[in-house]
């Protein structure tokens, strides 16, 4: 019976309804026995899992070819969370050079994830539109979707809790939890790998110290290239994928941590 129940569990019909939470991994349990499980959830057509698996590749493994293509198979079936990943990496001209930024493409796949209902593809897009990047400048429209943005994440988050949960459960977040947790892991083993003992984690064509992650705690994303993330205007030190990742940290974090900003609330302006 057993023996039974075990290949059921791994026949594609199975492996295809497997649900966001049974493919969302965390990185302290990465092997190549998870690796072959989420492959496995791929090929039988799981969008969770192509969502899943493509972001790991793309920015934690290095397989960019791989990585897009599980994101745009995810996106081709109406993943919401896979259209704006592709959109941040259109937006970055991630993989590529800085030519590859293609603005407008990553305004199309951020409006249409929006219109799936997905919260950040919405804010990225209103923040699209108040600056006028990839889209005609719409500075009310942009706004009115910033607040309806706001709004839908409040509810997600009552709504959480009236549940008994976190609140950020969803594909994107286990995704960006992952990604979290493999660099801090792949940090803790630099020295490890500086001494000739290898290690496990991060892949990649340039130097790790090179690239910078986004500073906004929960996301994750590692630049591809030099210089691929925007700084922050005011003081330079803070990096962000995407407008929307400043925002929030500048709501969350960074708001308290920029020593320009601090330097000019206390009055010291000119």
């Amino acid at each position: 019976m057993c023996r039974r129940f075990r290949e059921l569990a791994a026949h594609p019909t199975v492996l295809s309804r497997a649900a966001a939470a049974a493919v969302a991994l965390r990185a302290g349990v990465w092997s190549d026995a998870a690796h072959r499980f989420l492959r496995r959830c791929a090929a039988a057509g799981n969008l969770h899992a192509c969502y899943f698996l493509g972001m790991v590749r793309f920015y934690c493994l290095g397989s960019r070819a791989s990585g897009v293509a599980l994101l745009a198979r995810a996106a081709a079936g109406g993943h919401a969370a896979a259209l704006y990943a592709l959109a941040v990496v259109r937006f970055n001209g991630s993989g590529g050079g800085k030519a590859d930024k293609d603005p407008h493409a990553g305004v199309a796949l951020c409006a249409r994830a929006a219109w799936l209902g997905h919260v950040p593809a919405l804010r990225e897009l209103g923040h699209c539109l108040q600056d006028g990047n990839g889209a005609r400048r719409d500075a009310a429209a942009g706004r009115h979707l910033l607040l309806h943005a706001a709004a839908r994440e409040l509810a997600a988050v009552s709504s959480a809790r009236r549940r008994g949960r976190a609140g950020e459960d969803d594909d994107g977040a286990a995704a960006s939890r992952f990604m979290v947790e493999w660099w801090a892991l792949t940090s803790a083993e630099k020295p490890a790998t500086a001494a000739g003992e290898g290690g496990s984690c991060g892949a990649g064509e340039e130097d790790a110290e090179e690239l910078r992650l986004c500073s906004h705690a929960r996301c994750g994303r590692r630049e591809t290239r030099r210089h691929e993330f925007r700084r922050c205007s005011v003081c330079g030190s803070a990096n962000y994928c995407s407008r929307a990742c400043q925002a929030l940290d500048w709501k969350r974090a960074h708001r308290g941590q920029c020593g320009a900003a601090r330097w000019l609330a206390a009055g010291n302006a000119y």
